[in-house]
């Protein structure tokens, strides 16, 4: 989960830079297009069917649905405020991954943990400071998108088991390709890429293909409410590049909620015990 955290910061990062060169849409069109190309060779190289039957049951469609809600969603976000703030936002993914876990799939959440993943949500809130200039228009973009992961996350969990992760891989990525689709539709003005947004796509889409692999054998091998706290070192990640790549400044409200945010997202981890197996 941190491997694919620090590769979604990267991601995200070279994203909202090729921006700057060619509408958001196209770069995720893209994106999508070339993840989902390579996740289809993997499969085949497999021996794996592309159009599984599977594809079509109720947990992949729902899946599908969140996915592409949080890709656009979030996106938007990227491209349209500080690296660090939405980052940030997306924090509350845990909270609802958690509950959803407890509710859907009857993991035992003890009060420790749920007190130490609430004051990571303090730190969130602190950082936010709502009422005062964190819940705009464009940080309800960012909470639409955090829904739609977490409701991705959530539907991973649940995905049939002879689904490999190179298959959920190339639907995820056919998602993304169409919620690009979505967003050039509204906007338009696809341009050629020069050879600076070329790079900057190619390395978001290594980063992409290598962080969604990741999260997805976190999601599907490891228990739910032990792997997401680790969700958290992405605010982390994101704030380092945000700084250093384009020069945003975190005051001090916001590093005291992310050294809040790690601290519960630790402690969680070391009030976690492994179950018995049969």
């Amino acid at each position: 989960m941190v491997a694919a955290m620090a590769g979604f910061a990267v991601e995200d990062m070279f994203l909202k830079a090729a921006t700057a060169h060619i509408p958001l849409g196209q770069a995720l069109l893209i994106f999508g297009l070339t993840g989902a190309a390579f996740f289809a060779i993997l499969a085949k190289r497999a021996g794996e069917t592309l159009l599984h039957p599977a594809l079509l049951s109720r947990p992949l469609l729902i899946r599908s649905s969140f996915e592409v809600a949080g890709r656009l969603f979030y996106s938007l976000a990227i491209a349209l405020t500080p690296l660090s703030t939405a980052s940030a936002i997306l924090q509350a993914t845990p909270l609802v991954v958690v509950a959803g876990a407890a509710i859907l799939f009857g993991e035992t959440v003890g009060w420790r943990r749920w007190t130490a993943i609430t004051v990571g949500f303090a730190g969130v809130l602190l950082i936010l400071r709502p009422g005062v200039e964190g819940f705009t228009l464009l940080s309800l973009v960012t909470v639409a998108g955090m829904a739609g992961f977490a409701g991705r996350d959530l539907a991973t969990r649940a995905a049939p088991p002879a689904l490999s992760n190179r298959q959920l891989g190339l639907i995820g990525m056919t998602m993304l390709a169409v919620a690009g689709a979505v967003i050039l539709s509204v906007t338009g003005g696809a341009r050629l890429p020069d050879a600076t947004a070329t790079a900057q796509i190619a390395a978001m889409t290594a980063c992409g293909i290598f962080a969604y692999n990741a999260l997805t054998i976190a999601m599907r091998t490891g228990e739910v409410s032990v792997v997401t706290p680790f969700r958290y070192t992405r605010l982390v990640f994101a704030m380092i590049l945000g700084t250093l790549v384009f020069h945003e400044r975190p005051d001090a409200l916001t590093l005291a909620g992310s050294a809040l945010i790690v601290a519960s997202g630790l402690y969680t981890l070391t009030r976690s015990r492994p179950r018995a197996k049969p």
